[in-house]
Parts: C-alpha cells; sequence; structure tokens
C-alpha cells in the first residue's frame, strides 16, 4: 500500500491542490481547493478516490475559493486549517473583493488541526504541524512514510510566503521553516501552494531566504 497524489492548478492565478489518496482503500482527502470545484470534482471520480474531507492549510482566498461548493458537491467534512486563521475565513467576502474573486461566503470548518493532529484516510496518514508566520493559523501535511509534505504557503522552491497580510510575521515563518520542516529531513519532497515541487535539502542549498549559512574559511 502507497500514498498517492496528484497536484492540480487552479483558477487563474495557477495555485496547487492535491487530491491524496491510499491506493489499497482509494480513500482519500483534498488540499487546498482553491476553486474550479467543477473540474475538481470530475477528476476525483475520474481517479475513483472516494473523499473523506477537504484539508485547508491556511485561511487564504486563493486556497479555499472552492472548499464549500466541493464539500457540497462530494459530501464530505472540511477540515484545518489552526484556529488562528478563523480571522481569514471570517474574512472571505472582503478578500473576494479585494482580489477580485467570484464572492466566497465565510465558512468555519467541521474540525480546526492543532500541531500534532493526524488527518487519516484509508490506511494512510498525515501529520499536522503548525506552522506560523504567513498566517497564524497555518500548517503543514506531513507523510512520513512518503517522505512528502504539503506545505501552503509557508516554503516555495526558491522563495517563502509572503508576510506582508494581517497578522504575517518574517520571523515566525523562518522559525517555521528552520524549527519544524527541516528536522524532517533533506530528502524530503514537497507539494508548495504555487509552483513547482522541490525537496527541503534542495531549498537548504540553494533558496537565498532560508538557505543554511555557509561556513567561513
Amino acid at each position: 500500500m502507497s500514498l498517492k497524489y496528484q497536484t492540480v492548478p487552479v483558477t487563474s492565478f495557477s495555485q496547487n491542490c492535491s487530491i491524496v489518496w491510499c491506493d489499497e482503500t482509494m480513500k482519500g482527502v483534498v488540499i487546498d481547493p482553491g476553486g474550479d470545484e467543477k473540474q475538481l470534482a470530475h477528476l476525483v471520480r475520474e481517479l475513483g478516490v472516494e473523499v473523506i474531507s477537504l484539508v485547508l492549510t491556511h485561511g487564504h482566498l486563493d486556497h479555499v475559493g472552492g472548499t464549500v461548493p466541493l464539500a457540497e458537491e462530494l459530501g464530505t467534512d472540511i477540515v484545518g486549517p489552526h484556529k488562528d486563521d478563523n480571522f481569514w475565513l471570517q474574512g472571505l467576502e472582503g478578500q473576494s473583493q479585494m482580489f477580485g474573486f467570484p464572492l466566497t461566503e465565510a465558512f468555519e470548518p467541521n474540525r480546526w488541526l492543532d500541531e500534532g493532529d493526524e488527518v487519516s484516510f484509508g490506511h494512510q496518514s498525515l501529520k499536522v504541524l503548525h506552522t506560523p508566520g504567513h498566517t497564524p493559523g497555518h500548517i503543514v501535511l506531513y507523510s512520513e512514510e512518503a517522505k512528502l509534505a504539503f506545505v501552503g504557503d509557508v516554503l516555495f522552491s526558491g522563495g517563502i510566503g509572503r508576510t506582508d497580510f494581517p497578522r504575517g510575521d518574517f520571523n515566525t515563518l523562518i522559525s517555521s521553516i528552520k524549527n519544524k520542516l527541516w528536522p524532517l529531513g533533506n530528502d524530503v519532497t514537497f507539494v508548495p501552494g504555487h509552483g513547482p515541487e522541490s525537496t527541503f535539502g534542495r531549498e537548504r542549498a540553494t533558496n537565498p531566504f532560508v538557505a543554511d549559512e555557509m561556513p567561513l574559511y
């Protein structure tokens, strides 16, 4: 048995939404359904995945815009992010106007996620890490077995998440990356909220924001 996933860029902003499932039971989750919910529902059915829940890494509109319609379409629960992002979810109407997105109404998940929680489906589970900085309630989902992390907007290939939004904080973000993500191992592949996959090792070597300090000789 193993963890399978397919990442789908959604909407004109091309943010990454991931369908993740246990290949033995075909039960799975959808991470960050930011929009294009009809396309996502069609793909879920095409893959034959039974979606247990929709999981949110953080409350920004471009990552949660399709959540409520997709949950209704698939008849599933919404879990995450950490409750510190509730103010983002409650402000979705304002975010919609600010970014010119279709109107997305405020909602609350069926369950908030905390550090150490697990999101389980079939014989697989993803561990929850609370990783504030980009937003205060941001979480990362990690499969130890697959050496795979879904990191939302914490870390990108060659970059890091913005910290100029309300309650964002640069030093907190750097701490989340170095103290929560790096200990998982250099060989961990990560799927960011935007752009291509990378590994923690590659970012530690080359990412200008969080590369390890080079030794001085």
